[in-house]
């Protein structure tokens, strides 16, 4: 990292994505802390993991939204015909948010969603 910019340049970014730290001392693998942490893919442990990490994930989007737009929670709430506190615990991800909820929520922050089925 250069002195006067605490941004990586691009070289340094290069030679980072470039760097084995598999072969560190210490290191370890994202995917053997998450089996540590959360279960084993496919264990109900790790889907229960999986479903809140996207429910935050989601409530992370919408709530970035919202503020980049100037709302409060109260008036998206008014929006879409629900309390402030339900936005709040969206925006937490202590809510399972259904997929109607979502539309509702994510067109009056003027969020364009595409969703795509596919059957295998």
């Amino acid at each position: 990292m250069n002195k006067t910019n605490t941004r990586l340049t691009p070289e340094e970014i290069q030679r980072l994505r470039n760097s084995d730290f598999s072969k560190k001392e210490g290191f370890v693998k994202a995917t053997e802390v998450l089996e540590r942490e959360a279960g084993k893919i496919g264990s109900p442990e790790r889907e229960e993991f999986d479903a809140k990490a996207r429910a935050w994930y989601y409530g992370e989007i919408l709530r970035d939204r919202r503020k980049a737009l100037g709302m409060t929670q109260k008036e998206l709430a008014e929006k879409i015909g629900r309390e402030r506190t339900y936005i709040n615990r969206i925006e937490k991800g202590e809510t399972d948010l259904q997929l109607s909820s979502f539309i509702r929520i994510a067109d009056a922050l003027g969020i364009t969603l595409r969703l795509e089925i596919s059957v295998a």
